[in-house]
Parts: structure tokens; C-alpha cells; sequence
């Protein structure tokens, strides 16, 4: 009797052991405090979406653990998403297309697969506009007129090319039939300097995020004459989408989430329950409302798809775009 005893309390105490820092109960992680890498300065969208998660994480309750937003700015994401790749998954970074485009066009050598996808969270459309005294009054005249001479108009873009403003330009621009390899970008460092070109009469239309056009538009000092949704954008209902005017293109600028490579399925799970939790919270809705945003979630399988879909489609836009040979 004494052995049978003694067998059972070793196999209950062997039991015990292997639940400790088990996470397949979904109650052991996370461990520690969480840190949400925002790749940039204060001030920015990075940023803005990192401190937005953290406050309405706390505010819910989804996560019980203290979560600290750490800025981790350069190289256009890199330095944040390096120091990312050596944490473990108590860690997180805000992400976006230039996690693509960075190593497509030869400035990182880190790719998606260096990372856990987590969530797909928000995106923001592209417009294309043009002062309120241009002679274009649809996107289509000036693909007409780019088809022509691509070098016929000069086309703000910032802050650089290969990111979504000029891409997205590119794409629609390359389904019309356009050379897009002659079109005359005139890059500047920021989105006001770009409207400050396009209202100054100094370029012919500019191509911008949503947020940095609409303003103007509904003040009456330039025109959008696209959207790149899949639909209208509720309070623009004057603007039409490129698939309207007979472009089949759907342009997103969408930002996420992603944790550190080789995470557990358990930690995955985890993180998966808690976005699903939070992007159906009153607070998100407001946020992404507020900051002209577009709901664009998808959970970590699905933003592992979606990653290779885009990585596919930049490929060949930067490809096209004669960025690299």
C-alpha cells in the first residue's frame, strides 16, 4: 500500500510539474509585463495605433498584465523591428506594408517570415487629387492623358517611392495601360508638403493618404477624384472608387501587429483572443472613425495569407515600377 501511495503522489507531483509554464491552458501566458514596440517617434501612426492598443487593452481589461508602449524609431521601421526579432512573445511591434517594401527594394534584410503575423488591425485608403481649378474631372482623363505622354503631368508623392502613396499610384496607373516606368514623380518629405505643392499650383494632381486629402477636400480646395476602397467612403459620397470608373484595383495602407518568430501556438492563440476581443470594443470603433481609418482586421492564420499575398503583389509593382531590376 505504502508503494502504491508512493507512485501516485510521484505521478500527481510529475503531473504538476510539466503544467508549470505550460501556456496550453491559456492561463500561464503571458508571464511577464507586455511591451508594444511602436518603430518610430511619438507622434506618428505607429505610434498612434501602439499607444491607442495599450490604452484600450488596459481600459477593457483584455490583458491583466502592465503594457508599456516603447518607440524604437529609424530606418523606416528597421531599427524597431530588429530589436523585435530578439525578444520573446511578451513582445509586440506595430507593422505595416513597409515591412515589404523595406526588403524589396534592398534597405532591410528582414521579411515577414522573420516574424509571427498576429493581427491585420486598420487601413487607411489612397486618394489622388488635384486643385480645384484643374482641367481633370475624373481619374480616367488623367490616365487618358498619362496613357498619351506618361510624362506629361508631375505627380506629388511622399515621402519617398515605394511606399503605399506612390505604389498605389502605380498599380492603377499599370491596369489602365500606362508605361509607369516614365510617370514624373515629385517626392517630398511629408504629406502637408505635398498639399502645399499640389495647392501652390507646383504639381498637377498628388496622390496621399485619405486622412491627409479629405479635410481639403470638403473645404473646397482641391478635389479627390479616387479612393482606393472596395467602396465609397462614408462622408466622401461624392468620390468615386477606381473599380467605379472601371480600374479593378482595391489599394489598402493597413497596419498590424506581429510578434517575434517560432512563437508557441498557445502564445498565438493568446494574442488571437485578445484583437478579436478588442477590435469589437466601442473605444476601437472610435478610435479608427477618428482617425479616418477603415476596420481591417484579420487574425494571425488569416495575416500570414494576407502577407503573402501582398509581398507577391509589391514584387511586382516595384518590379514594374523600375525601382529595382
Amino acid at each position: 500500500m505504502k508503494r502504491l501511495l508512493s507512485v501516485f503522489v510521484i505521478f500527481t507531483l510529475l503531473l504538476s510539474a510539466c503544467s508549470i509554464g505550460s501556456s496550453g491552458d491559456g492561463k500561464t501566458f503571458p508571464t511577464g509585463n507586455i511591451e508594444l514596440v511602436a518603430p518610430a517617434t511619438p507622434g506618428g501612426g505607429w505610434d498612434t495605433t501602439a499607444r491607442a492598443i495599450q490604452k484600450i487593452l488596459r481600459d477593457e481589461k483584455l490583458v491583466d498584465q502592465n503594457i508599456n508602449v516603447v518607440n524604437k524609431p529609424g530606418g523606416g521601421g528597421e531599427v524597431g523591428w530588429q530589436y523585435l526579432s530578439t525578444k520573446d512573445a511578451h513582445h509586440l511591434a506595430i507593422n505595416s506594408s513597409l515591412l515589404i517594401s523595406n526588403h524589396l527594394l534592398g534597405q532591410s534584410n528582414l521579411t515577414y517570415e522573420d516574424f509571427t503575423p498576429i493581427a491585420i488591425l486598420t487601413t487607411e485608403w489612397m486618394t489622388i487629387a488635384v486643385s480645384t481649378d484643374s482641367k481633370f474631372q475624373n481619374a480616367i482623363e488623367i490616365m487618358e492623358q498619362l496613357k498619351e505622354d506618361p510624362h506629361s503631368l508631375k505627380i506629388a508623392v511622399a515621402p519617398g517611392l515605394g511606399n503605399n502613396d506612390h505604389l498605389s499610384f502605380v498599380q492603377a496607373a499599370k491596369e489602365f495601360g500606362v508605361d509607369v516606368t516614365k510617370l514624373d514623380f515629385m517626392v517630398y518629405e511629408s504629406g502637408g508638403d505635398v498639399l502645399t505643392a499640389l495647392l501652390g499650383g507646383h504639381v498637377d494632381l498628388a496622390t496621399m493618404a485619405l486622412s491627409e486629402s479629405k479635410e481639403q477636400h470638403l473645404a473646397g480646395n482641391l478635389r479627390i477624384l479616387s479612393v482606393s476602397s472596395e467602396e465609397r467612403i462614408k462622408g466622401l459620397e461624392d468620390v468615386p472608387t477606381w473599380k467605379e470608373q472601371g480600374i479593378d484595383i482595391v489599394f489598402p495602407h493597413w497596419r498590424g501587429v506581429m510578434g517575434p518568430k517560432d512563437m508557441t501556438e498557445e502564445e498565438i492563440a493568446y494574442w488571437d483572443d485578445v484583437f478579436s476581443k478588442m477590435v469589437e470594443t466601442e473605444a476601437w470603433d472610435e478610435l479608427v472613425k477618428n482617425n479616418e481609418w477603415s476596420h481591417f482586421y484579420k487574425n494571425s492564420s488569416e495575416a500570414k495569407a494576407f502577407f503573402e499575398e501582398q509581398t507577391e503583389m509589391y514584387n511586382e509593382l516595384i518590379t514594374e515600377a523600375g525601382l529595382v531590376e
